[in-house]
């Protein structure tokens, strides 16, 4: 998850990472219990020496009609030093690996300071905002108006932060993830994957879910875990494996379930879809190689800007601050989109790039040439985009003052022509 050799190298480079995110410097304690376990292990490795050559004397004396109760004596003083000792190393991985399983992966230079999104920086604004005539309304206003968004019937079936989707705004939404996956598998090169939604331990450890986002997820009583994202399966394919360096970059791509305990946003975005412990996305994942992900992050991001543009919804692409990344990011742009009905910029996707952080996790690797020793690989993933906060985002950009709604002329082939949605 973080490379010790660079931890001892620059180890006040590593505490000021951690005290750009807010956090408490940890360098000593790692080197210390570093170093406890490389004196400790070659301790070890100087009495597993002398208990080999112990074995051959003691095999020579008996052979020989000797007497070699002392030899075996101080092999059995021997093999107590050395259990001690493999405890001691042990001891040390286990205190090591528990504290760096906590620490968020390492910032890029260009990840400007700041506690909060309030630091957050606007790169760019697409699109012209919205200037209706009528007061704008919110998507549940329009879609309980039209009787196609029912949270009612959702919340009697599963409890808040449900949604029951009916006729044009059902078809809507299904158009959208088949508008998503269509052009990022058509124009931008992803492989179109389908995924479990259910996942082990190992999956949701190597993409940084786990142990710090175990509260954000829901667990099965089996054991396994509902995927927050499809990030995690895509990820998790790669893991354990030494990939061809030729073969990269990969580029999948999955429309899935997603779903999510919002632990902790009690009170927020209680009204909607905005929300949801269950909703739909379509994931975007590239596997790549240390050289090329800085580009990858670029195009990945353009390929999630190209699908709101393509929808006419306006939008801003913002670089996160360093309080504000993600655990498992070095560096994060969200696109917000418009909505007239908040009269608000909201995230409707986040692209990021975790470079070697999930790879280590996962021992993920590949080899550039043949012969040459394996390399981690770079992931990188991002939202193409969150179908629930997309159809949010065409409702309300699309909304008319006798309160239907506009179809984007690029899901009406998807909508069987329907150019408006009305009561």
């Amino acid at each position: 998850m973080h490379d010790i050799r660079a931890l001892r190298a620059d180890p006040a480079a590593f505490d000021a990472d951690l005290a750009r995110r807010g956090l408490e410097p940890v360098a000593q304690k790692l080197l210390s219990w570093d170093e406890e376990r490389r004196q400790a292990q070659t301790v070890l490795q100087e009495k597993q020496a002398r208990r080999k050559a112990l074995a051959r004397e003691i095999g020579v004396l008996k052979r020989n009609g000797g007497d070699s109760a002392d030899l075996e004596a101080e092999g059995t003083t021997l093999r107590e030093a050395m259990e001690e000792l493999e405890r001691k190393v042990a001891d040390c991985e286990g205190q090591s690996a528990t504290l760096l399983a906590t620490l968020p992966n390492r910032l890029d230079a260009t990840v400007p300071d700041g506690p909060d999104e309030s630091a957050n920086v606007v790169q760019h604004v697409w699109g012209t905002v919205p200037d209706f005539a009528f007061t704008a309304r919110q998507h549940f206003e329009l879609g309980e108006a039209l009787g196609l968004m029912d949270f009612a019937t959702a919340g009697k079936l599963s409890g808040a932060r449900f949604v029951v989707l009916r006729g044009a705004l059902a078809r809507l939404a299904r158009a959208l993830g088949q508008f998503m996956l269509d052009l990022h598998v058509d124009e931008h090169g992803y492989t179109e994957t389908q995924v479990p939604v259910l996942v082990n331990d190992a999956a949701m450890y190597g993409t940084d879910k786990l142990p710090k986002f175990a509260d954000q997820s829901f667990r099965t009583e089996d054991g396994r875990w509902l995927i927050p994202t499809a990030e995690v399966p895509l990820t998790a394919s790669v893991s354990g494996d030494i990939l061809d360096g030729k073969t990269l970059p990969l580029r999948m791509t999955a429309l899935s379930q997603c779903f999510r305990s919002e632990a902790g946003s009690a009170g927020r975005d209680v009204r909607g879809m905005l929300r949801q412990h269950q909703f739909e996305k379509v994931e975007m994942v590239s596997v790549t190689t240390p050289e090329e992900s800085a580009a990858e992050h670029e195009r990945m991001t353009r390929c999630a800007e190209t699908v709101l543009e393509k929808l006419g919804i306006p939008y801003r692409r913002v670089l996160l601050c360093a309080g504000d990344t993600g655990f498992g990011a070095a560096k994060t742009f969200d696109l917000e989109a418009w909505l007239p009905g908040q009269g608000a910029w909201r995230e409707i996707s986040s692209c990021s790039n975790t470079r070697d952080f999930q790879a280590r996790r996962m021992n993920a690797r590949f080899r550039p040439q043949q012969g040459e020793a394996p390399v981690f690989v770079h992931t990188l993933n991002g939202s193409g985009l969150a179908v629930g906060r997309t159809l949010i985002a065409v409702m309300e950009n699309g909304q008319q003052e006798d309160g239907s709604i506009t179809v984007p002329d690029v899901l009406r082939p998807y909508m069987g022509g329907m150019a408006r949605i009305s009561a």
